[in-house]
């Protein structure tokens, strides 16, 4: 498309799990539309990354469309948590099952896109000079798409090799005979962790803020267990589409329902039984707890002082004991799924450096001067995190209605309406964006949920003889200010986390993520539409 053609009714930017149900979406009612992706593949975030250890921390039978009984009954998972490359084949697999791959631009980077309002359609230019227009852009870039800048003084003058988790080489690396370092324990350094270790002739490990992990329990797909759920596909999914945090917990291989009683009104023996079920399931089991643990510092502290004495038996040394296991309240930061993580630290080639009592000052060409100290490193590996919700969107120049950018509308806070639109820009809406409770749901199902929404949104517009559907100020306002009073109803706002936008400099945490739970959110969107997006410009 060269800009003078008949423009798409959508562009969607972004080739992962998201984008590609949008299209599918988009399609299926007859719409023009097409997918564009800086990547050479589709799956993004699995396309990305591919560090040895990555594997999904939600069930792969959940962690997976909904929107085909077809596809859920012909494709078989071969492990409970799949690794990077199943769902990367799994999302290829979606892609040619749906004949979508024609509609579909790799290597095409969207450097800027702005809104013509007489024309009423966002024109697109990509790094490669091609020119797009379509009626709508759906943002499917990613909650956790956009990393870190990786900012240390002195990198530039490291000799050794550099890895980054969240862009690692697809050719195999080995880190065998090597003293390598890992700047990082999140979910993407828990993972990473074990295996560099297994390899490295010595293996330092430099941690800020230790992380909640919890036993992942991965193993090959039970048969049963895997019979059992596609007998049962459409009564799981009900309870995974209502749970508050988007998942079914299975116990012994089977769906548990949500819990409604509160920690604080149990007694110690009851609480600890239903620790201890979701300890033996594994994975995040422990975000289907009492409600409570997410509001009140006493019912937290029930969870946090089980899942440390659950650490104590695994961490042999007090002095590692002392900085592997967690201060602050459980589940207001991501809780890790992990696999032998904690033995890591018995080998004697493996050293925890506490970045909080020797900081780490700067690279040289040799490794890396922590506190007073000189560490010799051939190889470092970063497991730094992301720019999450909002940063992919801030890395492209989106120029809005009067030439307002998207990076000056977030400047000093994160406004949306609803997660999926901000004001002053028509027809553009956010799959799993900043404003939103993508964090805390099941990613793939919350996607179907908000296109679904915006599908009849598109609808509405085209049925009322309009062009555009734009977000009022105040709807915003209000928006915000939900986010805020739900922020201040629990406890996330009592942790640093990327939750709240703490681990990027300057960065506005205000608007960032709704914390009011998904059945709520979906009131708010749904009496929207019953409304007819009465808070909308629609011109």
């Amino acid at each position: 498309m060269n800009g003078t053609e008949r423009p798409l009714d959508a562009l969607v930017i972004g080739a992962g799990v998201s984008g590609i149900y949008a299209l599918y979406a988009l399609l299926k009612a007859g719409k023009t539309a097409i997918i564009v992706d800086a990547a050479g593949g589709v799956g993004g975030t699995w396309y990305w990354n591919r560090y040895p250890g990555l594997h999904v921390d939600i069930e792969s039978v959940e962690y997976s469309y909904a929107f085909s009984d077809e596809l859920q009954q012909e494709w078989d998972w071969t492990e409970r948590y799949a690794g990077q490359s199943e769902i990367e084949r799994y999302l290829n697999y979606v892609v040619d099952r749906f004949e979508l791959r024609l509609h579909i631009y790799l290597n095409t980077r969207v450097e800027t896109m702005y809104f013509d309002d007489d024309a009423s359609v966002w024109r697109f230019e990509t790094d490669d000079g091609r020119q797009f227009a379509a009626q709508h852009a759906v943002m499917g870039t990613g909650l956790l798409s956009a990393p870190k800048d990786v900012e240390f003084e002195g990198l530039e003058d490291f000799a050794g090799e550099i890895y980054k988790t969240f862009d690692w080489p697809r050719e195999k690396v080995s880190f065998a005979g090597k003293s390598v370092g890992v700047v990082g324990t999140g979910a993407s350094g828990v993972q990473v962790i074990p295996f560099v270790a297994r390899e490295a002739r010595h293996l330092n490990v430099y941690q800020r803020t230790p992380s909640y992990a919890v036993p992942l329990r991965n193993c090959p797909m039970p048969k049963e267990y895997w019979r059992d759920v596609k007998q049962n596909y459409d009564e799981w999914r009900n309870k995974e589409r209502f749970g508050s945090f988007g998942g079914w917990c299975a116990v012994n291989y089977k769906p548990v329902d949500q819990v409604f009683d509160l920690a604080v009104d149990q007694t110690p023996e009851d609480r600890e039984a239903l620790y201890e079920d979701r300890w033996r399931s594994g994975g995040l089991a422990f975000y289907n707890v009492y409600p409570d643990i997410f509001v009140s510092k006493e019912a937290n502290d029930t969870l946090a002082e089980f899942l440390r004495k659950k650490l104590r038996e695994r961490i042999n040394d007090p002095e590692l004991e002392k900085l592997l296991i967690p201060d602050y309240p459980v589940l207001m930061r991501r809780l890790c799924g992990e696999t032998n993580y904690y033995e890591v630290y018995e080998q004697e080639n493996v050293d925890l450096v506490d970045l909080n009592s020797k900081p780490l000052k700067r690279f040289t060409e040799k490794g890396v001067i922590v506190g007073d100290e000189e560490h010799e490193l051939d190889a470092v590996v970063f497991a730094t995190g992301y720019d999450a919700m909002s940063g992919a969107l801030l890395r492209m120049n989106i120029i809005g209605r009067g030439e307002t950018t998207l990076k000056d509308h977030w400047r000093t806070e994160t406004r949306t309406v609803y997660g999926m639109m901000a004001s002053g820009f028509p027809n553009m809406f956010f799959l799993s964006g900043p404003g939103s409770p993508a964090p805390l749901f099941q990613p793939i199902l919350f996607c179907q949920d908000q296109m679904d929404w915006i599908m009849k949104a598109m609808d509405y517009i085209d049925e009322s003889g309009m062009k555009s559907i734009d977000p009022k100020p105040d709807a915003e306002e209000e928006w915000i200010r939900e986010c805020d009073e739900k922020l201040k109803a629990t406890l996330f706002g009592t942790t640093e986390s990327w939750y709240v936008g703490s681990n990027v400099k300057g960065k506005p945490g205000r608007g960032l993520i709704y914390f009011g739970g998904i059945v709520p959110y979906r009131e708010f969107i749904y009496a929207a539409e019953n409304d007819n997006y009465s808070g909308f410009y629609l011109k």
